[in-house]
């Protein structure tokens, strides 16, 4: 049954068209991601859904007493409000009305519940709230980060039953385990959902339905987002096969029109009639893609080298002894929860801030790209971020007019087209555009810089789903190292081929691969009890436990004063991973010619072929593993 219905819909904003005669739908019960490219309409979109902005023409049916509760992507409080007061307070307005948002605010709490109702509502925020790492309760809001603020509201917008639940980005500014929860949450959650993320695990997992926000249209497909890839593609093709029949039949009605009426016939009206119906008829829009050329410096034999590194704020140890050598083409992911110092570290490789023991070596050649996380971080860090007045592509000229790339000389107007800035938008203010398009803005001017060296903190916040994966393709060609922190489950599979976990007491330590390999990793050492799916409370999966069992992964070289040598193990692992390798190598030529031999016995082929992709699997890390250690023998026979 449809409880919302969205019907023929125009929607403009500015000079920018969202929406054209657009439909849309939600029915009971059912949980759906809305993807776009940024600054499609998506967040209109869901607020439209929750009665918070009208379309301009069409109309928007709701069944009656229906309850919409709505996240919104920046949520407001009231500053002088506590964490728990702001969260009650939101509860409070939007108890038992039709929409239900975080935007406003309200008066005394607990006026329309009943003492008992309270106190439950008071001890499952404060459950909630510990859940997502916020634990002082009378901290008032207007201290608080942006991505502490979203996170009071997403428990403001879970706390109370509703029947359609409106989340726009609920996983920005959430660590792995909290994801995790929240996944585990709404997977249970028993009304209708809908959704922007680009979290595509995240759509994977929670979606029964893909809707697509694209050109003033609005797609829905009923799958996941994997199925959505495919059934977007094929969708795609039929519109590109009907375009080239239009063109193959509107070719020979031009030929048969220049032609000309032969002698005492005049052309067929209905045939000149059909050929001004092709000629005019619109050829289907064909996406704009975020073309990458690779843009670096040239870089020397000295890179970035960690040697010791300490901080501390007060009693809070963030990082203790941390050294590593960064090498030419690493792909390095940090993760860690929320608060435990991944971005402090960012800050101290780039020289924002000292550490409090330890140093930092940066080569001549090194040019870094800090594409930061947030602006109001950046303003706190003293990084001018983006003026709201300030045109487009001045925001680019400012950081450099031309660029070289792999295509030549690029100018920043030809730049900003190949991220999808048109010259109708390079001349607005950038007050105008998205949260994403903001964000993709922001990563063209980092990219500008011809940086050697990138540092992304959470790149994949507000970027759509398409920007992301041809950002990914960019990173595999890109000629430099690229450090990233990023909660994103999928973007570090696609991106990293090394892990640093910040663990408890400020040790980080190393796992070889992207995050599936880490958690996997994890698993084997027992250090992940359920399968990261501790219950808890009705609520969802517990925090990555981290544990106290020793790393047997060893951190990455160490520098002993400032000479770079093997660590004792590093020297035996270089001495025998050859021979490892070559073992392995030999293991899985002979489970091949077994498996020749037993092609008819189904279950024996089954057990050989797991335990060959188990061999890949081990020959995939050791392989990695020698690349690592071959370059770090090689520079330190360089250096002697």
């Amino acid at each position: 049954m449809n409880i919302i219905n969205v019907e023929n819909i125009t929607k403009v904003y500015t000079e920018r068209k969202l929406f054209e005669e657009a439909s849309f739908y939600v029915q009971e019960g059912e949980k759906i991601g809305v993807i776009g490219i940024n600054g499609t309409g998506k967040s209109t979109l869901l607020k439209i859904l929750a009665g918070l902005e009208e379309a301009d023409s069409g109309t928007v049916t709701r069944a009656k007493h229906i309850v919409v509760r709505y996240l919104p992507q920046n949520p407001v409080f009231d500053s002088e409000l506590s964490v728990l007061e702001g969260v009650l307070a939101c509860c409070n307005q939007n108890s038992g009305s039709q929409h239900s948002s975080v935007t406003e605010n309200a008066g005394n709490h607990a006026d329309i519940y009943d003492q008992t109702q309270f106190w439950n509502l008071e001890s499952d925020a404060k459950a909630m709230l510990t859940r997502l790492g916020v634990t002082d309760f009378s901290a008032r809001v207007g201290e608080l980060s942006g991505g502490q603020r979203k996170r009071l509201a997403l428990v403001a917008a879970l706390l109370v039953p509703c029947d359609v639940l409106v989340l726009d980005e609920p996983t920005n500014h959430l660590d792995s385990a909290m994801a995790d929860w929240l996944e585990d949450t709404l997977k249970k959650w028993r009304g209708a959902l809908v959704m922007v993320t680009h979290d595509r695990y995240f759509l994977d997992s929670i979606c029964s339905r893909i809707v697509e926000v694209d050109k003033g249209k609005i797609y829905s497909y009923e799958t996941n987002y994997s199925g959505y890839l495919e059934r977007k593609a094929a969708r795609e093709e039929i519109q590109q096969a009907g375009e080239r029949k239009r063109q193959a039949i509107l070719r020979k009605e031009i030929e048969w029109i220049r032609r000309g009426a032969k002698a005492r016939t005049t052309k067929q009206k209905g045939r000149i009639e059909r050929y001004e119906a092709l000629k005019n008829q619109a050829a289907p829009m064909v996406d704009g893609s975020v073309e990458l050329s690779s843009i670096t410096s040239r870089m020397g034999k000295t890179t970035i080298e960690l040697s010791h590194i300490a901080k501390a704020y007060g009693d809070k140890i963030l990082i203790d002894d941390f050294t590593y050598i960064f090498l030419k083409n690493d792909r390095i992911g940090f993760i860690g929860p929320n608060g435990s110092g991944k971005t402090t570290l960012m800050k101290i490789i780039d020289g924002r801030i000292s550490p409090d023991a330890g140093s930092v070596t940066v080569g001549q050649t090194i040019k870094i790209g800090y594409f930061t996380q947030e602006p109001e971080e950046a303003k706190a860090a003293g990084i001018a971020y983006m003026d709201a007045e300030e045109k487009v592509i001045d925001y680019i000229k400012n950081t450099a007019e031309y660029v070289r790339t792999e295509d030549g000389l690029v100018s920043a107007s030809a730049m900003l087209e190949r991220f999808l800035f048109p010259p109708s938008q390079q001349y607005s203010p950038i007050g105008r555009l998205s949260g994403g398009e903001r964000r993709r803005l922001n990563l063209l001017r980092v990219l500008m810089e011809a940086p050697n060296v990138l540092i992304l903190d959470e790149p994949t916040n507000d970027l759509d789903t398409k920007t992301l994966a041809i950002l990914e393709d960019y990173l595999d060609s890109y000629e430099g190292i690229v450090i990233t922190v990023s909660h994103d489950r999928y973007f570090l599979d696609r991106v990293v081929r090394r892990i640093f976990a910040f663990e408890e007491g400020g040790r980080i330590c190393q796992y070889e691969g992207g995050y599936t390999d880490y958690v996997n990793r994890l698993a084997s050492e027992g250090r992940l009890p359920g399968d990261m799916r501790q219950e808890e409370t009705g609520h969802a999966r517990a925090d990555i436990s981290a544990g106290e069992t020793e790393n047997t992964q060893k951190s990455a070289t160490r520098t002993h004063g400032k000479k770079l040598r093997f660590s004792y193990n590093e020297q035996r692992e270089y001495e025998t991973i050859e021979d490892d390798i070559a073992a392995l190598e030999d293991d899985i030529s002979a489970l091949e010619r077994e498996m020749t031999v037993n092609a008819t016995n189904s279950a024996r082929l089954c057990e050989l072929s797991a335990e060959k992709e188990q061999k890949e699997r081990l020959l995939e890390e050791k392989m990695e593993r020698w690349e690592y250690l071959e370059e770090l023998a090689q520079r330190i026979e360089a250096q002697d």
